[in-house]
């Protein structure tokens, strides 16, 4: 499990292809501590297991579906990537519920000052803008944010200086891919509330017996 709270900017030092899959090399440095292989980096937000490590970075595989479901896939030689390691047991939980499972990938739409901050506003699909709410956290690239509007197409952010500084987000160009993570907590419950209502427990059921 994740925070969203990222702790360094690695670069892509090498990509290793296959026909379906990819190899990936990351310098890296502050992630390394207390990492051993078989750990869990989250890079752009993607859970990946790290397989090789040097004392300069670490090597992870990245299958199929990952490669589906994210922006990996756009990674080349020197892209900066967001890092962050598994969350310890005795951290601090900075940011929200971060399982490093990508939902799918929506597109930088624009950005623009404000204030001290700087406004992102990414389009995405109707299946992953259903769970995101006004308020709400989401996890772009692996930053935990909280959503300023939401509408039909697409939804807002706001970074304040230091997140933007030591993220990639406002590196990326209108049109840009990002990787989305809804809050998982949504999911559930539309889970649990689908399960019940098929199960005959309905809201008027639960009205008439006093809850």
């Amino acid at each position: 499990m994740f925070t969203g709270i990222i702790e360094e900017l690695g670069t892509v030092e090498r990509l290793s292809h296959t026909a379906l899959s990819c190899r990936l090399y990351i310098g890296a440095k502050k992630v390394l501590e207390g990492t051993k292989i078989g750990d869990s980096i989250a890079v752009n937000g993607v859970c990946l297991t790290v397989t090789d490590m040097t004392d300069k970075g670490f090597a992870a595989d990245v299958m199929p579906e990952t490669l589906r479901r994210s922006s990996l896939g756009e990674l080349s030689h020197g892209s900066q990537v967001n890092l962050e390691r598994a969350m310890a047991a005795e951290g601090r939980f900075g940011g929200h519920i971060v399982a490093g499972h990508i939902d799918g990938t929506g597109r930088i739409k624009s950005r623009k000052n404000e204030g001290n901050a700087v406004v992102v506003t990414i389009s995405a699909s109707p299946e992953i803008l259903r769970y995101i709410v006004e308020k709400g956290s989401i996890a772009i690239d692996g930053i935990s944010l909280t959503v300023t509007a939401v509408t039909a197409s697409d939804f807002s952010v706001s970074l304040i200086p230091h997140t933007a500084k030591e993220t990639t987000l406002l590196s990326k160009r209108c049109g840009e891919l990002v990787n989305l993570e809804n809050d998982i907590i949504g999911k559930y419950v539309e889970k649990l509330m689908g399960a019940k209502i098929s199960s005959g427990i309905t809201h008027e059921f639960l009205l008439e017996n006093g809850f």
